[in-house]
């Protein structure tokens, strides 16, 4: 497995009572990820965190870093409080494609081949305040829009199910899934976060099954949470099991691509969880590796869970 973070996670951050670690420079943020054992590469916000693809290529040579994805924000503008991609202007609508076209322009200039992009502001909160089938057609308009142009730089739809709207229009999988197949066009995939499907009470396993035989491309964060919020917490603090069972399948399809930490290091050293976050998964890699090599595959086709349990007892818990 291929690890990279979330650059924006190794500066400063902060809820809406308090503020964490402290603020670092883009130059900072590469000088710190490339002490973090296992990290390969940065998932760099587009266009507040990074926007200068000289200065961007200049530290990924320096520092000996990819880019696994270039994450587009379309939510921060004023314009965009309302929701920026279904926005009830054509104009603001046209304004949040372009910033994932730009994301796109400047993921290609730095070599990446993936843009992500959360639509953390296309939401709703209340009864009869949002017109469904209009931002339902309106998503499948700006998507299509976006997908349309460089088709190469795959673009991957981060679903989630609240935040910063109590409820937003593309809040698990399976809704992700019929808006890509709806839309029916190349370079389009999803982001699949570990917490955003735990606390939307779904099981990410499942989550990256249906993906897969849908045939639609998933690119993967990695956290945990208590399915109450996405606490963005390091991976096996809450579901260890589930996590194991994540990455069995993400092991069975042949995924390949970077394992990207979400996570965010409130009260704790910044170093440490992100390396937390490789090693314990790299663990559940292991024990995948050596419960195939005894017959697990074989002992799950049998559908007797008891012995599946045990199976899994012994490895995880031996």
């Amino acid at each position: 497995m291929k690890y990279s973070v979330i650059s924006s996670f190794l500066g400063k951050s902060k809820d809406r009572f308090n503020e964490y670690n402290q603020p670092k420079s883009l130059a900072e943020k590469f000088e710190l990820a490339s002490q973090i054992e296992g990290i390969e590469a940065l998932e760099c916000v587009f266009p507040y965190e990074v926007n200068d693809a000289q200065e961007t290529k200049e530290l990924m040579e320096k520092y000996n870093l990819a880019i696994a994805a270039i994450n587009v924000n379309v939510k921060a503008e004023p314009e965009f409080v309302n929701g920026g991609l279904t926005s009830g202007d054509p104009s603001v609508r046209a304004k949040a494609v372009q910033f994932i076209k730009d994301a796109k322009d400047f993921a290609q200039e730095v070599g990446a081949d993936k843009v992500t992009c959360c639509p953390l502001g296309d939401g709703y909160e209340f009864a009869f305040q949002a017109d469904y089938e209009e931002n339902w057609n309106r998503l499948k308009e700006t998507f299509s829009q976006a997908a349309e142009y460089k088709p190469e730089i795959c673009l991957y739809i981060e679903y989630k199910p609240s935040e910063i709207r109590g409820t937003c229009f593309l809040d698990n999988a399976a809704k992700t899934i019929l808006l890509i197949k709806e839309i029916d066009k190349k370079g389009l995939g999803v982001t699949i976060d570990f917490g955003h499907s735990t606390y939307g009470n779904n099981n990410p396993a499942e989550e990256i099954s249906v993906l897969h035989a849908c045939n639609i491309p998933f690119y993967v964060h990695i956290n945990d949470n208590d399915a109450l919020w996405d606490w963005d917490y390091f991976c096996g603090s809450k579901h260890p099991i589930e996590t194991l069972e994540f990455v069995y399948y993400l092991m069975k399809y042949g995924y390949d691509d970077y394992l990207t930490s979400d996570t965010s290091p409130t009260r704790w050293d910044i170093k440490k969880v992100f390396e937390t976050n490789n090693r314990f998964t790299e663990k559940m890699v292991n024990i995948v590796e050596q419960m195939k090599k005894d017959g697990f595959d074989e002992v799950v086709k049998s559908k007797e869970y008891m012995d599946v349990w045990k199976f899994v007892e012994e490895h995880l818990f031996k």
